[in-house]
């Protein structure tokens, strides 16, 4: 997500507190005559917010990266390439250390949350994310008009995240920014990726994309837990052998770079596959159908008809 779209711990927090109070249980406040604003203030907030609440703060901020320029998109999106490498260098890393032991995996798994955190919460372009967050505002106005902008936003991010990921595979392998030792645990850990059919792939890459899409979704209900839900879901990725497709690109570029890896291979039978994956369990499954639960009531809200900004699909 972009570093200009509104904060979820700020800026959403208030938003957030006007649809609990516009959307609040008349019955438990208003008949409890004693209750002071104070106390009103803080049942108010103990409410959980509502899917169409949540639905609103996503499309926004969807509406927000959809109008970002093409140069911010894709710097935005190089950083988190980037950063994603520090997923599997601190799984690598852990690794290293830990003992050869059954329960060692639950205890590593923890570490591929790191690049997941420095994007998420840095606010920067990850594509996984965007397989929600840009797709919202099409699914309430399906206008080719809109499929293009999604399309450029998915695009360019896609693009930017994986040439981040190419640069950071070549400062662990090629230009040994890092000890050997280190080097050959990241090489290590990207093995699995390696022994992957295209098949397992993409299966696998269903899972990681609808887990990334359901944290988009839960994310502005978290308040003040986001580090635990993105840690958790990372967490869960790499503890599932789940494949996803910007660190999943680190690994297969380490692995090509260090000769153990075709670059056919590499893109024909782990990366499009992931790709497709990651897409259909994030755009395919978890948006079509998180869309579905609102639409109704979403539909009730806004009942004025727009014309819309392009010819419809």
């Amino acid at each position: 997500m972009s570093a200009e779209t509104p904060d979820h711990s700020r800026a959403g927090s208030g938003k957030e507190a006007g649809e609990r109070r516009k959307h609040r249980p008349k019955t438990v406040i208003d008949e409890a005559s004693s209750l002071t604003e104070a106390e009103e203030e803080k049942v108010v907030d103990r409410l959980s917010l509502r899917a169409p609440a949540v639905y609103a703060v996503i499309k926004e901020e969807g509406e927000a990266e959809i109008a970002r320029p093409t140069g911010a998109l894709f710097w935005s999106g190089l950083v988190a390439g980037i950063a994603m490498g520090f997923s599997v260098l601190t799984l690598a890393l852990m690794q290293m250390h830990l003992p050869d032991t059954e329960w060692a995996p639950l205890v590593a798994s923890v570490g591929y949350a790191t690049g997941f955190l420095i994007v998420i919460l840095g606010r920067q372009q990850l594509f996984t994310e965007n397989t929600i967050t840009v797709v919202l505002p099409l699914m309430s106005e399906r206008s080719r008009s809109a499929l293009g902008q999604v399309a450029r936003v998915w695009g360019v991010v896609l693009i930017a995240n994986w040439i981040g990921c190419v640069v950071v595979a070549l400062g662990l392998v090629t230009f040994s920014l890092v000890p050997a030792d280190v080097s050959a645990a990241v090489l290590d850990v990207s093995q699995h990726y390696a022994e992957l059919t295209a098949i397992t792939a993409f299966r696998q890459g269903i899972g990681a994309g609808f887990l990334i899409a359901a944290m988009v979704w839960m994310m502005p209900a978290a308040q003040g837990s986001e580090f635990v839900l993105v840690t958790a879901t990372a967490w869960l990725i790499a503890l599932g052998g789940f494949t996803h497709v910007i660190a999943g690109m680190v690994e297969i570029a380490a692995l090509v770079l260090a000769g153990e890896l075709s670059v056919v291979d590499g893109l024909l039978t782990l990366t499009l596959p992931t790709l497709a994956g990651n897409v259909l369990g994030g755009t395919g499954l978890f948006t079509l159908l998180a869309y579905a639960q609102v639409k109704s009531e979403v539909d009730a809200a806004d009942p004025v008809d727009e014309p819309p900004a392009g010819p419809s699909l």
